[in-house]
């Protein structure tokens, strides 16, 4: 064998193993659904080289109302099958896009312990909680039996008590455990204490996404409220949206994210529902302003220009340029989907880019909503991230009709 061909069909070999383990990757990564809007073809635009292989003996399943789906086997290039998923084709959603500025107003379902103390005695210092076993970011659920909803009934139980134990119930990772805490009489107070410091609600600044025209459910933020001191997400049991106005800000810089500063209006805009993975969930009093847009599938995002609406002063949302550097169908983050670059040079001279209380400004692109702003980077407050407009409002529409008490 001549040496070009030895060398033609070590390439040929080296191709069809890359080929092969990416095909494994690809299967692994790439989403199990598609949702497509009638009357459209799968497209990926932001994996242009991953093509749908169309079969004329293809089954067509039709599902309730005007739903309807099908298999279709994903190919690199055309060339390599890699995966087979699901086609869903479904109406075209709008949503009311907002942009506005608003205040969270939250109360857990408990007390989170977020810090520990030592407790002075008549005979030394002592910790009662870590004695217990608790840690940063237990959730305490239940004391003697009796609901704990504040950190003031968690306090009375324990006073109450007056140094006999205490059955305490609370959450960890997701798993219920109960323990026995024995408080002890704090000398310098003459108290009964446990060594620990909790927190029962939460309160911050936002953006509000969309809203769903029919039913009033909201979506704001695109990511979850996490308790400052402890980083977990507060488990919500209930909560108020507030009406905001943006008064200033703190400029970002490399390292140091600058944030949006404002003040509460004595106007409740709605309820909270959810605090979730994909962000804050409520439905609102009355309809807000906003501009109608639809929604983007996942697979029709792409690299380009787009612009964001987000609000710097008052309570009337702009309209600035981005840049969608990056887009991601894979990966095992569902929640970061896409990178972008402020470009517009009102934004990156007044702000330096992408504040604290940003999180949750729609992003649009060819005339639909695409996606929402969740973090900046703290080394180039330039850029952040973003999730999917296609994500939340997946889970706006599974609140729809859900209540929420208290």
């Amino acid at each position: 064998m001549s040496k070009w061909k030895r060398r033609a069909l070590a390439a040929a070999l080296t191709l069809t193993a890359a080929l092969g383990l990416g095909g494994v990757w690809l299967n692994r990564t790439l989403p199990e659904t598609f949702q497509v809007a009638q009357g459209e073809e799968l497209e990926l635009c932001s994996l242009p080289w991953i093509q749908p292989l169309r079969f004329t003996d293809h089954q067509m399943a039709t599902g309730a109302g005007q739903d309807s789906s099908q298999n279709t086997v994903l190919a690199v290039f055309g060339v390599l099958p890699v995966k087979t998923v699901r086609e869903v084709e479904t109406p075209r959603t709008q949503v009311v896009v907002c942009g506005t500025p608003f205040g969270i107003k939250m109360f857990a379902q408990g007390a989170l312990v977020v810090g520990f103390s030592d407790v002075i005695t008549g005979e030394g210092s002592c910790n009662p909680a870590k004695d217990a076993g608790l840690r940063m970011g237990d959730l305490i659920l239940e004391a003697d039996g009796e609901k704990v909803s504040s950190n003031e009934e968690l306090s009375r139980a324990i006073g109450q008590a007056a140094g006999d134990s205490v059955e305490l119930e609370y959450s960890r990772d997701g798993a219920t455990h109960t323990t026995s805490l024995t408080a002890v009489l704090d000398s310098s107070v003459d108290r009964w204490r446990a060594g620990m410091w909790v927190r029962d609600s939460s309160a911050g600044i936002g953006t509000m996404s969309f809203y769903l025209p029919d039913s009033g459910i909201f979506a704001g933020l695109g990511h979850p409220i996490s308790d400052n001191d402890t980083g977990q997400q507060v488990s919500l049991s209930s909560g108020t949206a507030a009406r905001v106005s943006i008064t200033g800000w703190e400029k970002g810089n490399p390292g140091l994210p600058g944030q949006l500063q404002g003040t509460f209006q004595s106007e409740d805009l709605g309820k909270l529902l959810k605090n979730g993975e994909t962000g804050v969930y409520g439905t609102l009093f009355q309809p807000q302003t906003g501009t109608l847009y639809p929604v983007a599938n996942q697979q029709e995002v792409h690299t380009g220009q787009a612009h964001i609406y987000t609000t710097i002063q008052g309570e009337q949302p702009q309209l600035y340029t981005v840049e969608i550097e990056k887009v991601s169908l894979l990966g095992t983050d569902p929640y970061r989907n896409m990178v972008i670059k402020v470009t517009d040079s009102r934004l990156l001279d007044k702000t330096g880019g992408i504040l604290q209380g940003m999180s949750g400004s729609p992003v649009i692109q060819d005339g639909m909503l695409v996606g929402v702003v969740t973090h900046v980077l703290v080394n180039d407050p330039t850029r952040g991230y973003g999730i999917f407009a296609q994500t939340m409002l997946e889970t706006a529409e599974n609140l729809e009709g859900t209540e929420m008490a208290g």
